[in-house]
């Protein structure tokens, strides 16, 4: 069964920025377009940015210029850079593959705050 165990989340004040690390195993991860997710208290999961296997990159609207998604095919690792956090970016983070597996991981919470 695919594994993706995130990590790098954290309190933040408005403006700050955390970067966001997924490791993938027990998938052939290189070959498929991967995804971070977001899920803020009482609203339904949106995906926030996404990688195709060959690197190309795509953005939510409401992130777009401040999230940078990246991956690391040797390291089976996905990243996303997170700048100039606003309070409305409070949520769980998940990566998936886009679209994604019916599994989940335990996501990591980014909470942003002064």
């Amino acid at each position: 069964q695919v594994q993706l165990v995130e990590s790098g989340g954290g309190l933040v004040q408005p403006g700050g920025s955390l970067r966001l690390s997924c490791a993938a195993s027990r998938i052939m991860f290189r070959i498929y377009a991967m995804g971070w997710y977001r899920q803020a208290p009482g609203k339904q999961r949106e995906l926030v940015a996404a990688i195709t296997s060959g690197g190309m990159t795509n953005y939510a609207d409401s992130v777009k210029g401040r999230f940078t998604i990246s991956r690391d095919n040797a390291k089976s690792t996905v990243y996303l850079q997170i700048n100039s956090l606003k309070p409305e970016d409070t949520a769980v983070y998940y990566c998936n593959r886009d679209p994604p597996f019916a599994y989940w991981g335990q996501g990591t919470q980014v909470t942003v705050s002064s």
